[in-house]
């Protein structure tokens, strides 16, 4: 099965949801409402990128960074460059 690894800078606690784009090392930026609490953060990482991607929740799924800011996500289903595609419009 196809998958792709991103790494993610997060702000927890922000104004708003969203995906702000990529920085120039290729890490994506996020921001997040949900605290950085019992993982709470960690699962609006997840819907928001699987909302944004058009995937189903369950392909997307944090595994490493689970306390701090800076995840690795892996998305199922996806190549890298299909993911770039779709946050890129």
């Amino acid at each position: 099965m196809e998958f792709t690894r991103l790494t993610i800078r997060v702000q927890p606690r922000a104004s708003s949801d969203g995906v702000l784009g990529f920085l120039e090392d290729g890490t994506l930026r996020m921001r997040v409402t949900a605290p950085p609490v019992d993982g709470a953060a960690n699962v609006a990482v997840c819907k928001v990128l699987s909302k944004a991607l058009g995937v189903r929740r369950a392909a997307v799924r944090v595994t490493h960074g689970k306390t701090v800011r800076k995840k690795i996500v892996q998305i199922t289903g996806m190549t890298e460059a299909d993911v770039r595609e779709r946050l890129a419009g």
